[in-house]
């Protein structure tokens, strides 16, 4: 797959760059920057160096990124010239340690890192072979080839970008148009003039280009298809598209899975609306007596970098925390998540995350954030906080601190003062009934 991916003048530049850098063998470059060929070309190099990718989240506050950098064991970092001033900063930071990482293994080709259950980020390391069986997946399901033409508008630092059609189309011989970052005018303007067979979508993307004002008279009869996933795809969505014409295929993963795991191939999204499909090609899936969904294929994480305990449980199945049931047609149908994650825009938000920062005021007794259903967003982190006896908690300062450490897309929409949250006997806040609370008093 790799060969195929980037010009073989621009692969030997970037490779004489990295040697030129110090990366050596087992080394970490984190990349910081929008979408760029350049990113792309970096990753083959790294495969050449036996290096491994870091993309960062552009979107991450400072402090963020250096935790990122620091646990990752980064030594080397790229950046393009828009991000250059934040690049610089993490640099004075003292984050970088030049040298092979802790922990990086032959094979070892990008890692990609996403909050875990308790707020703490965990790393997902890839492997060239888990890389070349998820871009088969891909290929085989949404039927790319050579004639193909995707435009690429997601970020790259997510594995969804990244992996779900940019890479597999290239490794299909077809062609790649890649934007810096989403605009909806720009995605316009492309659908109608260099005319792509595809494009990759999250629901938040998706109702920004049906409620824009070009919308019913752009000409669309290029897309064979479109995909989408990061969350359920509101049936309303799906709707608007398949209305001008557009199957909405649909990718069911994470960052651990590759991500292609579960797909909705474009020949059934017209008929099959409410389903996230079948396993793609190479994978296995089942589901727990829970519902939960467990997954076992070769485009699997290798395990969670610098984690001793196994991500897989002792059969090897991977244990996604996805409610799902399986249909009467082979089809599974996602229907919730056992976790308490939030996605909003395609963004994944751990409360625990933002509640251990919150706690941090000494004004704060405790506190709950959960995902309010939003128009736009699909949903939004939503805080509720108790006052120590006697406290007043100060919202302003709230905002600032939530400026200082947090990025954008996790900050509470709302803040609501409450006397209590409800508990179980146990002492876990019981977040179901605080969302419920929340949607009762229309707060």
């Amino acid at each position: 797959m790799f060969d195929r991916l980037v010009d073989s003048e621009a692969l030997a530049s970037a490779v004489a760059r990295l040697r030129a850098d110090g990366v050596e063998r087992g080394a970490i470059v984190a990349w910081l920057g929008h979408n760029s060929l350049e990113m792309l070309t970096t990753l083959v190099a790294c495969k050449e160096l036996g290096a491994v990718l870091l993309p960062l989240n552009w979107r991450l506050a400072p402090a963020e990124l250096r935790g990122v950098l620091t646990h990752a064991g980064a030594g080397h970092l790229l950046d393009t010239p828009e991000l250059a001033p934040l690049a610089d900063t993490l640099r004075a930071s003292g984050a970088l340690r030049p040298g092979a990482a802790e922990g990086v293994e032959p094979g070892d080709i990008l890692l990609v890192y996403t909050s875990g259950s308790t707020g703490e980020p965990k790393g997902a390391m890839h492997t060239v072979a888990g890389m070349q069986a998820n871009a088969r997946a891909a290929i085989d399901a949404q039927g790319l080839d050579e004639r193909s033409r995707v435009l690429s508008v997601l970020p790259l630092f997510h594995v969804g970008g990244l992996c779900i059609q940019t890479l597999p189309v290239l490794a299909a011989g077809g062609r790649l148009r890649l934007h810096a970052r989403f605009d909806a005018d720009a995605w316009f303007d492309d659908i109608e003039t260099w005319r792509p067979t595809t494009s990759l979508l999250v629901p938040a993307l998706m109702r920004v280009l049906v409620e824009h004002p070009r919308w019913a008279a752009a000409d669309l009869s290029a897309l064979k298809f479109i995909n989408s996933g990061s969350q359920i795809v509101p049936r309303t969505l799906i709707d608007a598209f398949h209305a001008r014409g557009v199957p909405v295929a649909q990718v069911y993963g994470a960052t651990e899975t590759g991500p292609v795991s579960i797909v909705l191939r474009p020949s059934e999204a017209m008929a099959r609306t409410d389903s996230a499909g079948r396993p793609a090609l190479g994978v296995q899936a089942r589901l727990a007596a829970d519902g939960d969904v467990l997954l076992k294929a070769d485009n699997m994480m290798r395990g969670y970098h610098r984690e001793a305990a196994s991500a897989f449980d002792a059969q090897g199945w991977f244990h996604t925390g996805d409610l799902a049931v399986l249909r009467g047609d082979g089809c599974i149908e996602v229907v919730g998540r056992s976790s308490d994650l939030i996605i909003s825009g395609g963004e994944n938000i751990h409360p625990a995350e933002i509640e251990n920062l919150v706690l941090e005021c000494p004004e704060v007794a405790e506190c709950a954030v959960v995902g309010v259903a939003d128009a736009r967003w699909g949903e939004v982190p939503v805080l509720v906080v108790v006052a120590r006896a006697g406290r007043a908690v100060d919202e302003a300062a709230l905002r600032a601190l939530f400026h200082a450490r947090l990025a954008r897309f996790k900050h509470p929409r709302r803040i609501v003062m409450s006397a209590g949250l409800p508990k179980t006997a146990l002492g876990k806040v019981q977040r179901g009934l605080v969302a419920e609370a929340l949607a009762r008093s229309g707060t």
